[in-house]
């Protein structure tokens, strides 16, 4: 019998790493990126990227080409099966992420509904 794998709860792109390593090149060494879920913004919840030193107990880790992003247990209720993924467009770059949990976002891309 063959095991069955579970999709990770959180997905991070290739865009997503190389930027991420990019941008801890700077940061002291085992820094990691941590992506939580707050409650504000114009849609009701709001993504927050911080710079992390340490893990706690109950986060999640992502890990893809050698960076290591940070997911808490409260914000993965928000985030579970989304993509984290970077875009550089005309009108600027920055982390998206593809959430199917969200109902509606606004047009900054940084809040959302459930």
């Amino acid at each position: 019998m063959s095991e069955v794998l579970e999709a990770p709860p959180v997905t991070l792109s290739t865009r997503a790493a190389r930027r991420i390593a990019k941008i801890l090149e700077s940061e002291p060494a085992g820094s990691m990126l941590r992506v939580a879920v707050n409650g504000g913004g114009c849609s009701g919840f709001q993504y927050e990227f911080t710079i992390a030193a340490s893990k706690n107990a109950d986060d999640l880790v992502i890990e893809k080409d050698g960076v290591k992003v940070l997911v808490d247990e409260v914000s993965l209720q928000y985030m579970s099966g989304a993509e984290i993924d970077y875009a550089e467009e005309l009108i600027g770059a920055s982390f998206k992420i593809k959430n199917p949990n969200a109902t509606m976002s606004c047009g900054c891309g940084t809040s959302f509904s459930v």
